[in-house]
């Protein structure tokens, strides 16, 4: 074990040494590598500053809940009371606009059209609030929203959902997890054994959870469909619309205004081939498939089933004068590994959201200069 892994660390080192002391690229690569770790240690202080005062926000709040426990405080306004219903409407009812909220000494009026089967949850919901002595329900009953405009459009309902539960985690929560990570990755490797490699399997999911800040399946790309990495750029081009987007519109002229693509090749009408330059000088291809054009407006597309890299976007152009227009991009997309996968692609150099930047800015003085 020990020799194998001898023999991988030095031929990743090698592969690392050669890569940055390239005598052609070299030097641009490590002058990238420097801003990305300039980068990484201001984003870490900042972090850091983050999780000291949501610890210290938390604490307070947690202290202050256990004191309320032990001697409650005086009664609570009818502002405040119908305020704490109305926060809670969201999680339990799928259109919280329809329900009126009126509140007198601790009484709760609910008014309004309501589905019937969010109608116990939605009771029992707001009688656990703290200050709420009796609920008077006046809610009108429907079984389906048919013919009630307050009942139109989709609605979802949250729910009491765990922190841990939520796609997103707070500062303190994703340290803590590193931490609790860190430690079963040390303990499991030392363990070795069934329970020593599921400790530290387990470690390193919850090491890799709290940095990322992702779900699992976008940090692995399973079952995240194209949505493992996403971002969203903007940039304002000083040019009339109709000319911002008849450029854009040309994706044959891609490989010029975008630095890591190589050809864009139309294999049928609304369906393209892509390549373009992926890690230590790899090549990737897919075939995309347009799924919506709006001259002047929009442009749309996702990659077909079984693509190298899953991914899709939406481009809208919007006109901001006679002679600019703002360029929304969006852009969704899976790499191999999902998130560990671009990461460790970044690392190479290849940063989509970075190339994004530049490509832009390509972009808009090819257009602003009439190239």
């Amino acid at each position: 074990m020990t020799s194998k892994a001898s023999v991988l660390g030095g031929f990743g080192l090698g592969a690392g040494l050669m890569y940055l002391m390239d005598p052609d690229r070299g030097r641009r690569r490590r002058a990238l590598a420097r801003d990305r770790i300039a980068s990484q240690v201001r984003d870490t202080e900042a972090f850091v500053g983050k999780t000291a005062r949501d610890a210290s926000n938390r604490s307070r709040g947690l202290l202050a809940r256990a004191r309320s426990r032990v001697r409650p405080s005086g009664p609570v306004t009818d502002e405040v009371l119908a305020e704490r219903v109305r926060s809670k409407l969201g999680r339990y009812v799928s259109h919280p606009g329809a329900i009126q909220v009126e509140a007198h000494r601790g009484w709760v009026v609910l008014s309004g059209p309501i589905l019937t089967h969010e109608r116990d949850d939605l009771l029992d919901a707001v009688a656990s609030i703290a200050g709420v002595q009796r609920v008077e329900n006046e809610l009108e009953m429907h079984d389906r929203p048919d013919d009630v405009p307050a009942l139109q459009g989709d609605g979802r309902r949250t729910g009491e959902t765990s922190e841990l539960a939520q796609e997103r985690w707070s500062p303190a929560i994703r340290f803590a997890a590193g931490t609790v990570g860190a430690a079963m990755t040390v303990v499991g490797i030392q363990r070795m054994g069934f329970l020593g490699a599921a400790s530290a399997a387990t470690g390193v999911g919850l090491l890799a959870r709290g940095f990322a800040n992702r779900p699992m399946r976008r940090i692995t790309g399973v079952g995240a469909g194209r949505r493992a990495v996403d971002f969203q750029k903007t940039v304002t081009v000083d040019a009339p619309l109709e000319d911002v987007y008849e450029v854009w519109s040309r994706l044959e002229e891609f490989p010029r205004i975008m630095s890591h693509v190589r050809e864009v090749r139309e294999i049928s009408p609304g369906r393209t081939r892509w390549t373009a330059t992926g890690p230590l000088g790899t090549t990737v291809s897919w075939n995309a498939i347009e799924t919506a054009r709006e001259p002047g407006r929009l442009l749309a597309w996702r990659s077909e089933p079984g693509s190298q890299i899953d991914n899709s976007g939406i481009v809208r152009f919007e006109r901001v004068g006679e002679d600019a227009t703002r360029i929304d991009v969006r852009l969704s997309y899976n790499p191999p590994a999902g998130a560990v996968g671009d990461v460790v692609a970044s690392l190479f150099g290849v940063d989509p959201k970075a190339a994004m930047d530049d490509d832009l800015m390509r972009f808009k003085s090819r257009v602003e200069e009439g190239g």
